[in-house]
């Protein structure tokens, strides 16, 4: 038997954060606390991912997932990754480093699978596409459930043709890159409990649904709406275990930053952020090559981080980037469900 999302006793998950601030501590936390934590396997190596889930499960036995990357073959005009190299090399040479080279790349996603396949995990979800249906059964047949993050219906029928277990829907209030891998519908995307409402009207699978969603009365209006689960990943940003370098743990802080916006700035895929200098004078200009444009900007983003200025770093938040607390992950995961448990130290 595959693990069912909806056995939870805590209807929390928390989301996969590349690049650092998800750690195997936040994972357990999460998941001791009655919900799910997830590991994230972008930009890991098969064994450094193989290192997060042994860590991961020294710290707890309870339900974890892992999230992966399906990154899809693209072709990129040369002559605009170098107008925008060009473009952003005043902001390198202020950081005094040279800009990465651009490539393409599958971020390791057979050895993962392999590597998954072998481990101690409940869940497996991908991001940004779907898996062939050949992966899902062999996860299947290992007894490993498989969700597919999708942000329409359009992208649920896809999810379900290869018969994913689990729809991990992704409001347009999330924080982070866009999981969406159809081409969005024209006008404003619907608020995250109209979205799910949608889905479940086409879907009986279970449902995580995530986006900007900060307090218990925000889960509860997406719980009403039909899903089993609530995904938190900018709440967790300032929490205890979580890896979040401090100087976007300053940014989060400071008041200084008032509003989000999805930019493709630094990785060439769309992806909400604090709105920052970087995003005010680059957006416009960046071309859709990810993981191209995510390669070139890896070294301004490593020394901007280093040198704690914010406004050349990719400051990933949702739209509920306000409410953040310090304390406890597990007393962020429960008051998502019971807004008097454990006192946050207020932002």
């Amino acid at each position: 038997m595959v693990f069912d999302m909806r056995s939870l006793p805590v209807p929390v998950v928390g989301a996969p954060m590349a690049g650092g601030a998800t750690t195997p501590a936040l994972v357990a936390a999460v998941s001791d606390a009655g919900g799910m934590g997830f590991l994230a396997a972008g930009y890991l190596t098969a064994e450094k991912l193989a290192d997060q889930i042994r860590e991961t499960r020294r710290l707890t036995s309870r339900p974890i997932g892992v999230n992966l990357f399906v990154i899809a073959e693209n072709e990129v005009d040369a002559q605009q990754l170098d107008d925008y190299a060009a473009r952003i090399a005043d902001d390198a040479h202020a950081l005094g480093i040279t800009l990465g080279e651009p490539r393409w790349d599958d971020d390791h996603y057979e050895d993962k699978i392999e590597t998954l396949l072998s481990t101690d995990v409940d869940l497996v979800s991908f991001t940004f596409g779907v898996p062939e249906e050949s992966v899902v059964q062999r996860f299947k047949a290992a007894g490993i459930a498989v969700a597919v993050n999708v942000t329409s219906v359009e992208e649920t029928h896809a999810a379900q043709r290869v018969s994913a277990d689990v729809l991990i829907v992704q409001g347009a209030e999330a924080g982070g890159h866009r999981g969406a891998f159809l081409a969005e519908g024209p006008g404003m995307p619907p608020p995250l409990p109209a979205l799910v409402r949608a889905i479940r009207a086409v879907s009986s699978l279970p449902i995580v649904a995530g986006g900007g969603i900060a307090s218990a009365w925000q889960a509860q209006a997406v719980l009403e709406a039909g899903a089993s689960a609530v995904q938190i990943g900018t709440a967790l940003l300032l929490s205890d275990e979580a890896g979040t370098s401090q100087t976007v743990r300053d940014a989060l802080l400071s008041g200084e930053f008032t509003e989000t916006t999805v930019t493709r700035a630094f990785t060439g895929r769309p992806a909400r952020a604090l709105e920052n200098d970087f995003t005010r004078h680059h957006s416009d200009a960046a071309p859709s090559a990810f993981p191209q444009l995510h390669f070139m900007t890896t070294p301004l983003r490593a020394a901007a981080s280093q040198a704690h200025d914010a406004q050349r770093l990719h400051l990933w938040a949702g739209t509920g980037f306000a409410e953040c607390r310090r304390g406890p992950a597990a007393e962020i995961v429960r008051s998502m469900v019971n807004p008097h448990e454990g006192s946050h130290t207020p932002a």
